[in-house]
């Protein structure tokens, strides 16, 4: 069961709503279980996504996970991206979606190795199904490993899957409250992309305020503007992937080093 929206539930089952006299009592207990089975869920999460990490780490792989609403053009970011970067980078990428294989026959598009994970009825990627869903990589060869969540702003922030950073995807076609209105999101983020600003002089976006938001609810979130089909701004990202996988390489000689003393 999903703790934010409930996914995972019996479709079937019906709330009745005459309460009774110590219905309350009953209430508590239901409440008091529900709070449980959260806690266990995160918690089990958790340690499969702390064993991804060490996984991951061994690897000396730097690990994405791109977040964002439906059409904010991750996918296309991630095409543009590979096509760009992998005579530099060796990739890997997990596509997620409740449905088809319509992305990941995009990235395979670009020769980079690339697996799909149908979610159904579940509205984002957990830890346990990344684990399963990277033992068909080569990740001793591989510099960066991309995971592209299901399209939501709500669940996929609850829920760590054992990467280093999530990157939160804005387009400026949703407008600039997204931060305020999905906070946790925000605040789980490392980076925000603002995409598509090749569309800013056809809309009315405030990119100063959604910058605002953003750091009204994550001071420390870095922000960079792109547009994906123009080109602008794709420098800076590719920079900042660049920097991400040597301190990851520096990281592992370090602690190689430090094992051999």
């Amino acid at each position: 069961m999903c703790i934010d929206c409930g996914c995972g539930t019996d479709p079937n089952h019906s709330h009745h709503h005459d309460h009774e006299h110590g219905h309350d009592h009953e209430h508590d207990e239901k409440s008091s279980r529900t709070i449980r089975i959260e806690e266990d869920l995160l918690a089990k999460n958790n340690r499969l996504a702390t064993s991804n990490r060490t996984h991951f780490s061994a690897e000396r792989l730097l690990v994405l996970n791109l977040v964002s609403s439906p059409g904010s053009g991750k996918t296309s970011i991630l095409e543009r991206t590979l096509t760009d970067l992998k005579n530099q980078f060796d990739f890997a990428v997990l596509e997620g979606d409740q449905q088809t294989t319509n992305d990941a026959d995009r990235i395979a598009a670009t020769g980079v190795a690339v697996k799909q994970i149908n979610t159904g009825a579940g509205c984002h990627l957990d830890a346990h199904m990344i684990g399963h869903g990277v033992e068909g990589f080569d990740l001793a060869t591989t510099d960066i490993l991309m995971i592209e969540n299901v399209g939501n702003l709500v669940c996929p922030a609850s829920f760590d899957l054992g990467e280093d950073h999530k990157v939160v995807v804005l387009s400026v076609t949703e407008g600039e409250d997204k931060p305020l209105k999905y906070p946790q999101m925000f605040q789980a983020a490392d980076l925000m992309l603002i995409n598509k600003i090749d569309l800013l002089p056809y809309l009315r976006f405030d990119l100063e305020q959604c910058k605002a938001f953003a750091r009204q609810v994550n001071p420390e979130i870095k922000i960079m503007e792109l547009s994906c089909h123009s080109g602008e701004g794709m420098q800076e990202w590719y920079d900042w992937l660049t920097a991400g996988v040597a301190r990851k390489r520096r990281v592992a000689s370090d602690e190689g080093v430090s094992e051999c003393v």
